[in-house]
């Protein structure tokens, strides 16, 4: 997520709080726009169900942060479990002849530190430095690598006094070792060709996103929506023949009705 200035004064999570429903979940629909991977020059858009869920339970959590563990929860600082997935990639025209790319998984810690809290809790920002372990989803997984991706997040509550909104932003540089750039952005010999040279990847900086996202729980349903810029300039692969362009945009927005919550209170930081 983008971010303004750092403050260096921190309130305690804890000195605020708010109740809300232990579980809440519902159903819809979105729309979202992707790349078959980073760099590439297919881009597919989709219908796709959205499903909403909320959960505040003492350890797994899942809220418009995203679905996590807390390992460990201090007034500063934060060790969650971190995840994060790709789609399969099928007859992408610049990876003709080649095998299709699996789903991936990645699953690791977070180191989280809460850099500012404002008075009222309206505007926080975090770094968040999550590194991740990746698979394939098949029959047999496969390891492909690991990923360290740092961020800067900056959440406001009613931006621009929009009671209810909540706006996100956040950015930051992705890095990977040689296996998980080598799984996307590698030729070898056997599918070299004129127009498609053998490259073989390696580790390092992998490009930068940028990520804005927006957000109001309604008492009877959910709406949201974001948007993702990608760059790959500087990127250790960038001269891979798969990579086709070098920055983009991609976006998604999303509407879900609320099915059934949790009678149950819980206390929750605000």
């Amino acid at each position: 997520m983008a971010a303004a200035v750092v403050a260096a004064a921190c309130s305690a999570q804890g000195a605020l709080a708010k109740e809300e429903p232990l579980y809440e979940f519902g159903l819809g629909i979105g729309a979202i726009a992707f790349e078959d991977y980073r760099g590439s020059d297919t881009v597919h858009a989709y219908p796709l169900p959205l499903p909403y869920l909320l959960y505040n339970g003492k350890f797994l959590k899942a809220n418009r942060d995203g679905i996590r563990g807390t390992l460990f929860d201090q007034d500063r600082f934060e060790l969650n479990l971190s995840f994060d997935a790709t789609t399969p990639v099928r007859n992408d025209r610049e990876r003709s002849g080649m095998p299709d790319l699996r789903s991936t998984v990645e699953l690791g810690p977070s180191f989280d530190l809460h850099l500012m809290r404002s008075d009222n809790r309206k505007v926080k920002l975090d770094l968040r430095m999550p590194v991740r372990a990746a698979m394939t989803v098949e029959s047999s997984p496969k390891i492909i690598g690991w990923t360290f991706t740092p961020r800067l997040a900056l959440d406001i509550r009613d931006p621009w006094q929009l009671e209810g909104w909540n706006l996100g932003l956040l950015t930051g540089p992705l890095f990977a070792d040689r296996r998980y750039n080598a799984y996307f952005y590698t030729v070898a010999p056997q599918f070299a060709t004129v127009d498609r040279p053998q490259f073989q990847a390696s580790s390092g900086y992998a490009g930068t996103q940028f990520i804005s996202a927006v957000s109001k729980r309604y008492p009877k349903f959910w709406v949201g929506a974001y948007v993702r810029y990608d760059t790959l300039s500087g990127a250790t692969f960038e001269d891979s023949p798969l990579v086709q362009r070098k920055s983009y945009l991609v976006g998604g927005i999303g509407f879900s009705w609320i099915i059934t919550s949790s009678s149950r209170m819980v206390e929750v930081p605000d």
